[in-house]
């Protein structure tokens, strides 16, 4: 005789901070001062957006901090309509794979500046290799969020 399995509701929050060390403290600083910081690789020579301690192409350390152009293309994106547990925005949003000019990686954010109010229309507009460029908050917080978003070029 088979077994019955079901499932029961429980929710968990895991508040949490980040030791974020000296290669993403001097990324988050750089966004304070509305640069985008990336490291380049002395071995292989890829750019990697955000900045790390080592290749993961190559596995060599990197220690050569380039600025990047708040400038890119969308490589792929999402609408997010339903409002999920965690979110750190309220829906309807659009989070998108950003290749930054000069970087051999994608960056992930939010793309604003396009009306979310028709889905179909939205589909038409956002295409992959729309370009887009960072908008920057008012108030920075040396965190992701000092880029408010991305939008598209006109």
């Amino acid at each position: 005789m088979p077994k019955e399995y079901r499932t029961i509701r429980g929710d968990v929050a895991l508040p949490y901070k980040w030791a974020l060390g000296k290669t993403w403290t001097r990324f988050f600083d750089g966004l304070k001062e509305e640069k985008i910081l990336g490291t380049k690789c002395t071995q292989c020579g890829k750019v990697f957006v955000p900045a790390r301690t080592f290749c993961p192409v190559c596995l060599s350390d990197m220690a050569e901090w380039v600025e990047v152009k708040p400038e890119g293309e969308i490589l792929t994106w999402t609408f997010v309509s339903a409002k999920y547990y965690g979110q750190v925005k309220d829906p309807p949003y659009i989070i998108a794979t950003i290749k930054l000019v000069g970087t051999d990686c994608g960056f992930h954010h939010f793309i604003g500046g396009v009306d979310l109010s028709d889905a179909k229309q939205v589909r038409q507009k956002l295409k992959t290799g729309t370009k887009v460029k960072a908008v920057w908050r008012p108030e920075k917080k040396a965190e992701i969020l000092d880029i408010a978003y991305f939008a598209p070029l006109k």
